[in-house]
């Protein structure tokens, strides 16, 4: 056989099997959006875990192949996020909170979590130590205050958020710092804070009075609230 009729059957083959292996990858693609936009529609949150993915009938495998693809996002073991998918509130807390450990949910997400007053805040506050440096490359928008000392420690709680860890300051806590940071947030935000973890119950005057002696800011707290608790 001629060279050259050999050159082309040999080129004529190479371009089929590029064909072949285009239709196939693009096939594999449309697949893999179909399963994500299944998952979408059976209710998955922006972030889960694999056993929430089990229970819709995905297999490790699969759950793999997504991640392979870019429909799916790992964030660390066993925790993932849907590439396209809005995340709401408490997602974006938990977000935020994989991508920071050492980080503490504070001031207007913290009143959030708790059900404190009527802020909803676009962004989420984030306690870290005044030594730490700031992270970089966040999953969300992140408003960053500084503790230090005692203020490290004192009030914070850990909650569980879509299975992630997230230190969170205690209703207290939540309270005396929105009056310490009351130049941030506005002092009727601090104030309606204080008069609504009263009223729920989820804080005792108190509790928020020695909160308040810890951080050093009772000067500040017991005018306010005295006045409510009257």
């Amino acid at each position: 056989m001629a060279p050259a009729l050999v050159a082309r059957r040999h080129s004529t083959k190479s371009r089929h099997l590029r064909v072949q292996a285009d239709v196939s990858y693009n096939l594999a693609m449309a697949a893999d959006r179909a399963e994500a936009a299944r998952l979408r529609e059976e209710g998955l949150g922006a972030v889960f875990r694999y056993r929430d993915v089990a229970r819709l009938g995905l297999s490790p495998y699969a759950l793999q192949r997504l991640v392979t693809a870019g429909e799916v996002e790992k964030l660390r073991p066993g925790l993932y996020r849907l590439a396209d998918a809005e995340p709401s509130e408490m997602e974006t807390i938990a977000l935020v909170a994989a991508a920071v450990p050492a980080g503490i949910v504070c001031l207007l997400s913290a009143l959030q979590i708790h059900g404190i007053g009527t802020q909803t805040p676009h962004e989420v506050w984030l306690g870290l130590d005044r030594k730490a440096r700031k992270p970089s490359r966040l999953p969300a928008r992140v408003r960053i205050v500084r503790f230090s000392g005692p203020m490290l420690t004192y009030g914070i709680k850990t909650h569980h958020i879509l299975g992630v860890p997230v230190r969170v300051t205690s209703p207290a806590r939540t309270v005396v710092d929105c009056f310490r940071y009351r130049n941030k947030i506005g002092l009727d935000v601090a104030t309606e804070a204080l008069r609504e973890a009263l009223r729920s119950r989820l804080a005792t005057v108190d509790e928020i009075l020695r909160t308040a002696e810890v951080c050093r800011a009772r000067t500040v707290v017991r005018p306010y609230l005295e006045a409510v608790a009257i």
